[in-house]
Order: structure tokens, then sequence, then C-alpha cells
């Protein structure tokens, strides 16, 4: 180190050193234009714009993945996400389910949950208890696209104040509480559909899973 040093000379420094000056003339004060530019051009990638590196490197555009599956405004209700339907048997076990945005009308969405792989998958279903949303004739026509589906409408009573137990449809109510209490279905947390779809299906195998071993159990 110190011979190397010594073979540093003066003409060396003094040529090195009005550059220097130029550059570091206000120690305290921000970088003009054309340095900052500068170093923009050629540091690398990984560094902030004003050159500490203790700061996060600075996002070039906003996130898009609302943008791929967003949420739908319900006008009825006055709520923003997505609405799930679920076709469940009489012991209230899952059949079928889809999830879409809000902004879709119940009568609309029938078809997505009475598809044609749900057809052929329960072709024994001749008959489907729904609340007033499934009501008219396009719910009707959307369900007959994949079978015959014949869709029996569970009116509320005109005198009925808040919450009451319905015959065949607490049945779907019940379930719908069920998945409720799992933390990732409990509000709209997921950012795709097809998320919140996967959630309900691994809620429910819970839920069979452990009726399952129970029954083995008491056996």
């Amino acid at each position: 180190m110190e011979s190397a040093a010594e073979r540093f000379s003066a003409e060396e420094h003094g040529a090195l050193l009005p550059d220097a000056m130029e550059l570091g003339r206000n120690a305290g004060a921000r970088p003009s234009r054309a340095v900052r530019r500068n170093a923009r051009a050629g540091g690398a990638r990984s560094e902030p714009d004003n050159g500490n590196h203790r700061q996060p490197e600075r996002q070039g555009g906003s996130k898009r993945g609302k943008n791929l599956d967003p949420q739908g405004f319900d006008a009825g209700k006055k709520v923003k996400g997505r609405k799930r339907h679920i076709l469940v048997d009489t012991l209230g076990l899952l059949l079928s389910v889809a999830v879409h945005a809000a902004s879709i009308q119940d009568r609309d969405g029938a078809c997505l949950v009475l598809d044609e792989r749900t057809r052929a998958l329960f072709p024994f279903i001749e008959r489907v208890y729904a609340d007033g949303g499934y009501r008219g004739p396009k719910a009707r026509a959307n369900a007959a696209i994949s079978g015959k589906w014949k869709i029996e409408i569970v009116k509320r009573p005109d005198t009925a104040e808040g919450f009451e137990v319905l015959p065949k449809r607490w049945i779907v109510e019940r379930t719908l509480a069920w998945i409720s209490r799992c933390r990732r279905l409990a509000r709209d947390f997921e950012r795709y559909a097809a998320t919140v779809a996967a959630f309900i299906r691994l809620a429910m195998i819970r839920i069979m899973l452990r009726r399952l071993t129970n029954l083995s159990a008491s056996a």
C-alpha cells in the first residue's frame, strides 16, 4: 500500500482535483440535473433515482390485479363485491359453486351454477329450490340450457321481519353460514373469483371429511 501511494505523483493529483471539486462543490446540496440524468443513465436498475441505497426502487406503474378480475356493484343491495351461487343437496353438502361480480343479476348467474357439468355429475336432480332472485322466465330459460331443471321459488312472506327460517331455503342458508366461518371466506379478500370458488370447495371438503370421521369413530 505504501509503495503504491508513493508512485502516485503529485501531477496526477492535480489533474483529478478540478473534476472532484466540480462534482462535490456543494456537498450538502442536491446534485444538478445533468449529474442526476447521467447517474440514472449509467447506474444500475436496482438503484433508486435519488442515489440512496436504503430507499426502495420506485415502481414504474400501478398494480393491474384488480383489472384482471374486477368486482361489481349490486344496485339492489347497494354493495360492491362478488356474488356466490351454490347448489347443495338436501343435507346442505356442496354440489356446484359459481362466483362472479355483483353487477350480474341472480337470474343471469343461474346458468353458471346449473351448467352442463353439474347436469352430467348429478343427472337425477329434477327440482331446485331457490329464493326470489331466481324468479322469472329469464332464469328458467338460462337454467334450461343445460337440462330440464325445474326451479321452484320459495317466496319470503310479506309479513316477515328480519331473518326468518323458510322451508327448504334454510338449507342453503345454513351452508352459507358454514363456509362463512372460514377466515378467507368471511370477507372478499381474494383478487380472483376462481380463488374464491376454490376456497369454498376446500371448506366444504373439510366439513364433509369431519362428518365422515365422526361417523367412522361412532361405528
